[in-house]
C-alpha cells in the first residue's frame, strides 16, 4: 500500500486565505497567513506582494485598474508574525494614480512597492509577441506534487532524497496554486526558455469567484513561484556539490505590467521565462503570461542573488582571466 495520499485528493490553502490582510486603520493593514516555501529563508515573495497589492487596491477607485508594480525585497520575513502594510496616496490624476506600500515586522522596514493604476484606454493601438507554439495541454501535464510523488517511490532512493520528496509533497499538496511544468529548451543563440502552466486551485463545494482587480492580486502571487530559479536553470546550476552547486538564491526585486484587464486565474495559465543575463553574484529573469487563447496578461521581471560556492566560483574566474576570455 502507498505511504502517500493521492496529490490530487489533499487539502490546500484558499488563494483567498492566502491574500487576505485585515484593516487596522485606513491606510494600515496586516498580514492574517503567511507562508515560507520549502528550503525558504523567509514567507514567499509572491505572498508579500500580493498582499501590500491588496492592502494598497484598497484605497484606490475601482474606475482605476491596476496596470504596473515594482517591489524590493530588502528582509526575509518570519511566517511567524504578521507583517504590517502602510499605504501612502502618492498622486492622483485624472488617468493615473499612485500608491506606495512598506512593509515592516518587528520594526524592521522589509519590504517596498509603488504601484499605478489607470483609467483603461481599450480603443489605443495594441501589439503583442505570440503565445510560444507547440506547448503541452496543462491537462496532459503532472502537477508538481504528483511529480514529487512520483519521484519518492523510485527503489533504492536515498533516504535523504525521499525525505525532500515527501517534504515537497506536503509543500506543493498545500498551495492555493497548481503548477505543472510545461518544457524548457536552448535556441541555436543559446537562449534559455522555460514554461509553466499555473491555476488557482478551485475551493471545494462552491468556486470561489473574484472581482477583476483581486485576479491581478493572485496574478502577482503567482507570478513569483520559480522566476527566480530561471538565472539559476540558464546557468545549468544544481543543488548538489561541485563547481555548479548554487549556494544561494534569493529574490532583490519585482516589476508587473498589466496588459489584460479580463482574465481569470483558475483557468489555466503560460508562464514563459527566459533569463537574458547574469553576473557578479546576480541574475536577471523576464516573464510572460498568457490566457489559453494565447492573449498576454502581464510581463514580469525580476533580478536576484544567484550563487556558487565561492572557491568555485574563483577558480572558474581565474580560469577564464588566464584564458584571456570576456567575463
Amino acid at each position: 500500500m502507498s505511504e502517500y495520499k493521492d496529490p490530487a485528493e489533499a487539502e490546500h490553502e484558499l488563494i483567498s486565505t492566502s491574500l487576505e490582510v485585515e484593516q487596522l486603520d485606513t491606510t494600515l493593514f496586516r498580514s492574517k497567513s503567511l507562508w515560507t516555501p520549502l528550503r525558504a529563508r523567509g514567507v514567499f515573495g509572491g505572498q508579500v506582494i500580493s498582499q501590500a497589492l491588496v492592502s494598497a487596491t484598497k484605497s484606490v477607485d475601482s474606475e482605476y485598474a491596476l496596470h504596473s508594480l515594482h517591489c524590493y525585497f530588502l528582509l526575509s520575513a518570519s511566517a511567524s508574525i504578521p507583517i504590517i502594510y502602510f499605504v501612502e496616496r502618492i498622486r492622483h490624476g485624472r488617468t493615473y494614480t499612485t500608491r506606495s506600500v512598506k512593509a515592516s515586522q518587528s520594526g524592521r522596514l522589509i519590504f517596498i512597492m509603488i504601484c499605478s493604476f489607470q483609467k483603461p484606454e481599450p480603443y489605443q493601438l495594441s501589439h503583442q509577441n505570440p503565445m510560444p507554439s507547440n506547448v503541452p495541454s496543462p491537462e496532459t501535464l503532472q502537477s508538481e506534487e504528483s511529480k514529487f510523488d512520483e519521484l519518492a517511490r523510485e527503489p533504492g532512493l536515498e533516504p535523504r532524497m525521499k525525505e525532500y520528496y515527501k517534504n515537497a509533497i506536503i509543500d506543493r499538496r498545500g498551495s492555493p496554486i497548481d503548477i505543472r511544468f510545461a518544457g524548457e529548451n536552448r535556441d541555436a543563440d543559446g537562449v534559455y526558455t522555460c514554461m509553466w502552466w499555473m491555476k488557482v486551485r478551485k475551493a471545494r463545494g462552491v468556486p470561489e469567484k473574484f472581482e477583476q482587480h483581486f485576479q491581478k492580486c493572485i496574478l502577482a502571487y503567482l507570478s513569483d513561484h520559480g522566476f527566480i530559479s530561471t538565472p539559476s536553470r540558464a546557468l545549468r546550476l544544481t543543488r548538489f556539490r561541485g563547481p555548479r552547486q548554487q549556494t544561494m538564491g534569493s529574490s532583490l526585486d519585482h516589476s508587473i505590467f498589466f496588459y489584460n484587464h479580463d482574465f481569470d486565474c483558475s483557468e489555466w495559465i503560460l508562464y514563459v521565462m527566459t533569463s537574458p543575463v547574469a553576473g557578479n553574484g546576480r541574475g536577471v529573469a523576464i516573464g510572460r503570461l498568457y490566457t489559453q487563447k494565447g492573449d498576454i496578461i502581464a510581463v514580469t521581471t525580476q533580478e536576484g542573488v544567484v550563487r556558487i560556492n565561492p572557491k568555485y566560483a574563483k577558480e572558474t574566474y581565474d580560469a577564464k582571466m588566464k584564458a584571456g576570455a570576456k567575463l
